[in-house]
């Protein structure tokens, strides 16, 4: 199916919806969300009922959320690898297969604490398979200019049905009990899965053969890490993660300790957070015009830190739900701002890599945090633990103004066409490693702006996976200046070549703007050989002009 394009001067929030695939399986998501937060309701109130470690209560979500961390990172290699669309069908077959067996678990009367855990993290490990190749999938889909919008919408459609499902997850369970929240959760489980098999979009292809996993997983850390917007909402997400998943963590503790009310109230409050966090999705790019997005994304974080120290206080029903759509208003604001600005930050080609890290780290931080706040509730009390959790968010609060995201609105996502050139020797894909050099006369006058360039160049060429980057100057000659680095093999090298955005070349066309010689600068390509008797064959070198 090819990309639809809707709206040339912009995106609306329901732009992406206008696109037949997005739309099939942003609705049927929407459908196995509602199941989902029925199970987690139900789930989370049965470990209430049958254990009585607050702990095991708050490892219910540490359940779900630690596989993210432990295999999405491979995840994400697999989904920049192969077909996207394919992972998907494999994370989603697991949800509905951890969600049949809990059914029928519960069916035939087998369930106990651990199984409840152990079902939690074989779903866990189909979210950790399905999110990054969904989300990934977001851009090859729809127009970059629609992203934020559909991300947006994911986050909104998520937040429609919390605000609906656990309070009908708390009704299923007071009047039906927990065997029909698990049969319906079952059911609702499938309509995702049945999408994706239905729909197929357009996705561009690679000249290239796929990446070895391994070598997927090295190139998509080493982007990351030399990625400063990406580190910089990576850090700033796992803080956030580690201390407002507290909110969620202790919240059936809230409704059975301080509240002193069964599983309608805990679904009530759940709908709570679900109501704010669904008006605040829809009135996000409203409020994304009036306040700059670090302000917005600190005003979020303090409010889901009023929500904890309203919850460490109050004995009121209605108050604490109050306080839960103030905290579901900050959940969603900040989540989604952290998921678009990885999302815009990313090229194609590393995006699905970039996506699992991210949910990998905060994963993690929120799987650490469900254990850190139910320890303290244990040992110490709710309310100290809630009131932590506050003074924690108050400082992911303030650090935005220390590592702020300086997100440019127009990066390229895509890389360039790129001919191999010619060679003396026919290379083999993993023949290396390469080396390249290019040489430059550069006049005094031009030294800085020369300088500035190749400070930019580093930044592409490292990202895009160079080796031993080095800019050196002639000793004898000072207006010669020599540019190398390395790349492991022959298709590494094609690789990275493949990935530079125009705007990277752009860069190699001002360098050469800035060279004095009669022609233009050449890179000169070589062959790293040993001295050993066996490696007897000549140097191969290739000379490529720059445009």
């Amino acid at each position: 199916m090819q990309r639809e394009d809707l709206h040339p001067s912009g995106s609306t929030t329901f732009a992406p919806l206008q696109n037949v695939a997005f739309r099939s399986i942003w609705t049927s998501t929407q459908i196995a969300n509602l199941g989902w937060l029925v199970q987690t309701v139900a789930i989370s109130w049965l470990m209430a009922t049958i254990s009585a470690s607050d702990l095991m209560v708050a490892l219910v979500q540490a359940s779900t959320t630690l596989p993210a961390f432990i295999l999405s990172i491979v995840a994400g290699a697999i989904a920049d690898s192969f077909s996207r669309r394919s992972v998907m069908v494999a994370g989603l077959s697991l949800i509905a297969l951890a969600s049949i067996v809990l059914a029928l678990s519960a069916g035939f009367g087998f369930v106990s604490p651990w199984l409840i855990l152990g079902l939690g993290f074989l779903a866990g490990c189909g979210f950790a398979l399905n999110d990054p190749a969904w989300h990934a999938s977001v851009g090859d889909i729809l127009d970059k200019r629609d992203i934020p919008s559909a991300v947006t919408l994911m986050s909104v459609g998520y937040n429609m049905t919390r605000s609906i499902g656990p309070a009908l997850g708390g009704a299923i369970l007071a009047f039906l009990g927990p065997l029909a929240a698990f049969v319906f959760a079952a059911l609702s489980n499938l309509a995702p899965l049945g999408s994706v098999l239905r729909n197929k979009w357009h996705v561009r292809s690679s000249p290239l053969p796929p990446e070895r996993i391994a070598t997927a997983i090295h190139d998509g850390m080493r982007f990351t890490a030399l990625s400063s917007d990406i580190r910089a909402a990576i850090i700033r997400a796992t803080l956030f993660g580690l201390a407002a998943i507290s909110i969620l963590a202790l919240l059936p503790l809230v409704a059975r300790d301080r509240l002193a009310g069964g599983p309608i109230i805990y679904g009530i409050l759940f709908a709570g957070f679900g109501t704010g966090a669904c008006i605040a999705g829809l009135s996000n790019q409203y409020l994304r015009k009036l306040v700059p997005q670090e302000w917005l994304m600190a005003i979020a974080a303090i409010a889901c830190a009023l929500c904890c120290l309203a919850l460490a206080l109050t004995s009121s029903p209605v108050l604490a739900t109050l306080a839960l759509a103030v905290g579901g208003s900050g959940w969603v604001i900040t989540w989604t701002g952290f998921d678009v600005w990885v999302q815009l930050a990313s090229p194609r080609w590393v995006v699905g890599r970039t996506l699992s890290i991210y949910y990998a780290c905060l994963s993690g931080g929120m799987a650490a945090g469900s254990w850190i706040w139910g320890t303290v509730a244990q040992s110490y009390s709710l309310a100290a633990s809630l009131e932590l959790a506050a003074g924690a968010l108050f400082l992911v609060a303030a650090l935005g103004f220390v590592l702020p995201v300086l997100l440019g609105e127009d990066g390229d996502q895509y890389g360039s066409d790129f001919r191999a050139p010619e060679l003396a020797l026919d290379l083999k894909p993993r023949s290396g490693p390469i080396a390249a050099k290019t040489v430059y006369s550069i006049a005094e006058e031009d030294l800085e702006i020369f300088l500035g360039h190749m400070r930019t160049r580093r930044y592409a060429v490292s990202r895009a996976g160079a080796r031993d980057w080095t800019l050196q100057r002639d000793l004898r000659q000072p207006s010669v200046w020599t540019e190398t680095f390395r790349t492991p093999t022959w298709m590494d090298f094609l690789r990275l070549n493949h990935r530079l955005s125009p705007a990277d070349h752009e860069i190699s066309q001002l360098l050469s703007s800035l060279h004095k010689g009669d022609s233009l600068p050449q890179t000169d390509l070589a062959i790293e050989r040993t001295t050993d008797a066996l490696r007897t064959r000549s140097r191969p070198i290739a000379r490529v002009s720059r445009p």
